[in-house]
């Protein structure tokens, strides 16, 4: 199992960036897809980017596309998602978990996920 904890979400202006960090311990997430799911209050978890193990490939929700960037750091077991030109309705709790599926249209977790805390992400003026 994957323990994640993250961190370097906060306050931005419309058009700002920010960098998510997140920092995995349990297991070597090099035998893990990883992803960043977000969660809008009162509605359930949504994938919003994975990438592989080896980070051959990422895969991205529609509406982040061309905005954020996921990578990985198998040595460091940290994985990173580097979200630009936010927009207000980027505004959510943001968690990082292993990806049971990461192909294009499908960002999934475990069913036996174990959640971190999550990092708060608000974009307003």
């Amino acid at each position: 199992q994957v323990q994640v904890e993250e961190s370097g979400g906060g306050l931005v202006p419309p058009g700002g960036s920010l960098r998510l960090a997140c920092a995995a311990s349990g297991s070597p997430i090099v035998n893990y897809a990883m992803g960043w799911f977000r969660q809008y209050p009162g509605k359930k978890r949504e994938g919003v980017s994975c990438i592989t193990r080896r980070a051959n490939n990422t895969y991205h929700h529609d509406s982040v596309k061309g905005r954020f960037i996921i990578s990985r750091d198998n040595a460091k077991n940290m994985v990173y998602l580097q979200m630009n030109r936010l927009k207000p309705e980027d505004t959510a709790m943001y968690y990082c978990a292993a990806a049971f599926d990461c192909y294009a249209g499908h960002i999934r977790e475990y069913d036996s996920v174990n959640w971190g805390q999550g990092t708060q992400v608000t974009v307003s003026s």
